[in-house]
């Protein structure tokens, strides 16, 4: 089925091709007379590999010699009909692992003879360079198609065999972005890039199941054929308009329609200018700055405002000195609780008052973690140990500290400092650590 498609392929084309011709010839006719037939000639390099979808099948890839040539008929400026035919050769190996891994082919290189594609491609010029031109020297284009493609594919396994596979033909589509440069009348520089998706995975002699595809990045000629102007080089916006300028200035009075466009042309730039008249040169044109005269350097909004740049914040440092640690040092050695409980023993107040006077004075900020031995369960400790640094927390706060600077939090049995297997450990262990920051 797909072989008898092939076969009917090259006179679909051709038939697609006359009935594009016929129709340029209805679209032109009104037209003064133009080049509407070309051909081209081009070469660059064919490679396996292509950025919408990474790599085929192998870890390296060589670009290699390709070759074509095309025969274009220009239906509207805008629009052509393009038959391109192409030949070339495509490389590639597993001399490195595959992105980093263990490679997808089992094979050690391939290559791959492009005997010929062809395809049909409907080409639309993106745009010219200058919309007041009628005829300019540059543009963009874009490409699409169908046709096929017949190729042979060389591999060399493992062993370093090497295996001909039989000659395919498989269907094409190439998507294809190119520009183009009048280097004279007749003449064209053509510079473009098409990739060619295949409809099968044999194009590199591996399949595994995810159709290949191959690049064509390529510079070139084109001959424009027959008498006139190009058509595809050709602004229909600009002949209207000057028609219309022309129209106009003959029932003003003007001298004549070249000095009536000249003079329009010379209005139009001058309004131009003024639209983007900067004169204080922050980049926001004149008529839409609400802040006129800004100083030059000044970064400004798209109103052309000084932009509010927010006041740096001032970090304060925090620093805590030897004679600080050292009201911190005794508040601890004395603190003192009730035997299984929170109740802080009235000799341990001295030293918290100093604390506090403390916090006051530098406005410090402090973390109280409370800590217990492993007697008893461990939520009966962890409890205890949360109870008795909030219990000097709320001390602090009594005398005079900051609440929101102090953080009370407790550990339970889970961070001892000593052994808990004798009492002079266990003691050790049941604390409750200031840090002054």
């Amino acid at each position: 089925m797909k072989l008898n498609l092939l076969k009917c392929l090259p006179v679909a084309l051709a038939g697609l091709f006359i009935g594009g011709a016929a129709q340029a010839q209805t679209t032109t006719s009104t037209m003064a007379p133009f080049r509407t037939w070309s051909i081209g000639v081009n070469a660059g390099v064919i490679s396996p590999i292509s950025p919408l979808g990474g790599q085929n099948d192998y870890s390296n890839w060589e670009s290699s010699l390709g070759y074509g040539l095309y025969i274009k008929k220009q239906i509207t400026p805008y629009f052509s009909l393009r038959l391109d035919g192409n030949r070339g050769k495509a490389k590639g190996d597993n001399l490195e692992p595959y992105n980093g891994g263990a490679n997808v082919s089992p094979f050690k290189s391939f290559s791959t003879d492009l005997n010929y594609s062809g395809s049909l491609n409907a080409v639309v010029n993106m745009f010219n360079w200058s919309m007041f031109k009628q005829q300019n020297n540059a543009q963009l284009y874009a490409s699409v198609g169908g046709g096929f493609a017949n190729y042979t594919t060389t591999t060399v396994n493992s062993g370093g065999t090497t295996v001909e596979n039989a000659t395919v033909d498989k269907m094409i589509i190439p998507v294809g972005l190119g520009a183009k440069f009048r280097l004279a009348e007749a003449i064209n520089l053509d510079l473009g890039w098409t990739i060619s998706f295949v409809d099968g995975d044999t194009f590199d002699g591996y399949a595994r199941g995810a159709n290949d595809k191959y690049n064509y990045a390529y510079a070139g000629l084109e001959f424009a054929l027959g008498k006139g102007k190009q058509l595809a080089f050709y602004s229909p916006t600009a002949a209207t308009y000057d028609e219309a300028v022309a129209a106009k200035n003959i029932a003003s009075g003007l001298k004549s329609d070249l000095d009536a466009q000249k003079a329009e042309n010379a209005r139009l730039r001058s309004e131009m200018g003024d639209l983007l008249k900067d004169s204080d040169g922050d980049g926001v044109a004149d008529k839409l700055d609400k802040c006129a005269g800004t100083p030059a350097g000044t970064v400004v909004d798209g109103s052309g405002c000084p932009l509010k740049v927010p006041a740096p914040q001032v970090t304060e440092r925090v620093i805590v000195t030897e004679a600080d640690r050292k009201v911190v040092a005794d508040a601890i050695k004395n603190l003192e609780f009730d035997l299984g409980k929170a109740t802080i023993r009235s000799k341990s107040y001295a030293t918290l008052n100093r604390v506090a006077a403390l916090l006051m004075e530098k406005n410090f900020s402090l973390k109280l973690a409370g800590h217990t031995d492993n007697t008893g369960s461990n939520e009966l400790n962890m409890r205890l140990s949360k109870d008795r640094a909030e219990s000097v927390k709320s001390y602090l706060v009594s005398q005079g500290a900051n609440a929101s600077r102090i953080e009370a939090t407790g550990y339970g049995e889970d961070q001892p400092i000593a052994t808990n297997k004798t009492a002079a450990g266990r003691q050790q262990n049941r604390r409750v650590e200031f840090t002054l920051y």
